[in-house]
């Protein structure tokens, strides 16, 4: 499953779950501000940074901090999310 790391003050997150939702990419939220846990992890994959919305999918990890359609473009077919059927739902 795709998990999307937030917090609850980040515009680019809201946007993001907007185009993922529209596309119906099927995504798990994590909000880095009431897990620790996932906090650390977003900040050993972003150089330290505390950087929201990080997009993760079988293995592959990325920030897409400064939102843009093309980095969330290049992040979905990188990972294979698109070609994985079962996060895509028949409303993509």
């Amino acid at each position: 499953m795709l998990k999307m790391y937030t917090t609850t003050w980040c515009s680019d997150c809201v946007i993001t779950k907007q185009v993922l939702a529209k596309r119906g990419i099927a995504f798990e939220e994590i909000n880095i501000e009431d897990a620790p846990e996932a906090a650390d992890y977003v900040m050993r994959i972003n150089g330290g940074k505390r950087s929201v919305p990080t997009l993760e999918y079988a293995g592959h990890a990325a920030s897409l901090s400064g939102f843009s359609r093309a980095k969330l473009d290049t992040f979905l077919n990188d990972a294979g999310v698109l070609d994985d059927a079962s996060v895509v739902g028949a409303a993509s």
